[in-house]
Order: C-alpha cells, then structure tokens, then sequence
C-alpha cells in the first residue's frame, strides 16, 4: 500500500514537471519569434523602397525593353536625346528613327516598324487618324512649337508688297494654323478667327491681294527665301538656322493649342513601358533642357495644366 502511494505521488510530481517544460518551451518560442519578428521589421526598414514608394521615385522594368522611338530630328529627336540615360535607367532603352515629313510616321507606327511616334501636335494626329483610318491613340503631351512668319527680305509686315506670295503648309490643319495666324497679324480676315479647319475659301478680306503658295511643311521652312512671306512651323524653322523667337516678323502666342503628342497604338497606351516614357519626356529634366536649348521657341506643354 505504501509502495502504491509513492508511485502514484512519484508520478504526479513528473507530470507537474513535463508540464513546467513544455510552458517553458513555449514562452522560449514565443519569445524567438518575437525576436525574430523585431529583426525582420529592422531589416525590412533598411531595405531598398518598393511598390509605391518606388513608383513614386520613378520604378523600373524588371526587364529592359526597347522602344523605336520615329521623331522629327528637331526638336523632337533632341529632346528624346535629353531624357536617354534617366530612360534607361528605368529598363526603357530608345531607338531614334528620324523621319523628315508628316506623313510616314503614323503610317509606320500603324503598321508596327515603330512603337511610338512624337513628331506632330494633337489638331493633326486626329485629323490625319481620321482621314487614313489608323487606330492611333494620344499618349500624353510634351511641347509646343509656335508657329511663325519669316522673310528674307520683308523687314515689318506693314511692308508686305501688293500681290506678295505668302508660303504656308498645305497640311489642312497646319495650313489653317498658318491662315489663322495671318489673320491675327491684320493680313486677311477670315469668316471665323477661331476655325482650326480654315482654308483659303473662308477669306473674306485680303487687302494687299496676298498669293498663297501651298507646300510640304518642311519643304516651306527650306525654301522660304522664295516667297515674300513663309509660315513656318518651329521644328523646320529650327532646321533651316532660324529662331522662331528672334528671327520671325510674328509669332503664335505661348497658349497655343496646338501641342505636340506621344502616340501609340491603341490598347497600348497603359503599357508601363510607354508610361515610364511619357514621365521622363515630362520631367524635370527635359523641362529644363527645353527651355535651357530653345529659349522660347519650344515651350514644355506639361508645365501647364492637362
């Protein structure tokens, strides 16, 4: 009997001891966690920002893509130039393609020879995606070009001779840019001052009997010694050595509407690819190098309001 006392005594005691070890281990993994929690958490604030916080910073690809870029030379290849390196930077590399008129470069992207266009200002891009049929979407914004009147040999345009030839782009939308802009200058009346489609057929009033010259928009800013008078988009002014700012008789007010685009396909628009181009083409950086280059005859667009 006493022997069955001590052993039941015996084996009380040995659980009241198991169970004091195993709380014992779990206090002890408890705390191991924690700790291993704590250390986790100083890691993690230590660690390079991600997600949102990097977005913010401008985030990169995960891999480095290539985009073929088609532009005018000037500015537009130029200031692609500018924003390279912060490009590549983010995984964007770029390919220039340069092309010299305003017709093959949405043609090119329709077709898929490029991946982004940024040559032409909103007025045309819609026009000519409507007159071709081309499934082309805006991107964003970058510049604005201010068209201008140049001569080589007129001095005021008080002094524009009787029956003087005017050259103007005979592009609907540029061509009626250029008529609207003679019109703000006093040279002819139009029937609506505020008509972005008008042609010579909306003249009403042309008293110094002016002869309108329709040409290629780059053929214009190269041979506007020809004529009395040329308007000039900035992109050829620039190619031809003339400033737009210093050079010209007259000059587009800077709230022109006419700003010049980033287009893609449509469906690709949100790609992040096309985003990261669109932010660096609206930075800081590439602000400063417009205006730092051009000195007013380029103006960033996205320094306004969108």
């Amino acid at each position: 009997m006493k022997k069955s006392l001590f052993a039941i005594l015996l084996a009380f005691v040995f659980v009241l001891t198991a169970c004091g070890n195993g709380n014992q281990a779990s206090t002890e993994a408890e705390t191991s966690a924690a700790e291993e929690t704590t250390t986790a958490a100083s890691e993690n604030a230590d660690a390079p920002e991600t997600s949102a916080e990097a977005n913010a910073e401008g985030a990169a690809l995960s891999e480095p893509v290539t985009l073929k870029i088609g532009v005018s030379p000037v500015p537009h290849g130029e200031i692609v130039e500018a924003a390279k390196e912060n490009l590549a930077k983010r995984g964007v590399n770029v390919e220039i393609v340069t092309y010299d008129d305003y017709v093959v470069p949405n043609q090119a992207l329709a077709s898929g020879d490029i991946d982004v266009n940024y040559f032409q200002h909103e007025p045309y891009f819609e026009d000519f995606k409507k007159q071709n049929n081309l499934d082309l979407k805006k991107l964003g914004t970058v510049h604005i070009e201010p068209m201008a009147i140049f001569s080589a040999t007129v001095k005021d345009l008080n002094d524009v001779p009787e029956g003087g030839k005017v050259l103007i782009p005979n592009d609907p939308t540029n061509g009626a840019r250029a008529l609207l802009l003679l019109e703000k200058q006093g040279l002819i009346k139009l029937d609506d001052p505020t008509n972005i489609s008008a042609t010579e057929a909306n003249i009403t009033e042309n008293p110094k009997n002016l002869t309108f010259v329709p040409l290629e928009a780059a053929i214009v800013g190269r041979t506007y010694q020809d004529g009395d008078l040329a308007v000039i988009n900035s992109n050829y002014a620039l190619e031809a050595g003339l400033n737009p700012v210093t050079d010209s008789l007259a000059i587009e007010d800077k709230d022109s509407p006419y700003a010049n685009i980033l287009a893609v396909r449509t469906g690709e628009e949100n790609e992040e690819k096309f985003k990261i181009l669109l932010e660096e083409l609206n930075s800081d950086t590439v602000k400063k190098f417009i205006e730092d280059k051009y000195q007013g005859a380029v103006i960033p667009a996205f320094s306004n309001a969108q």
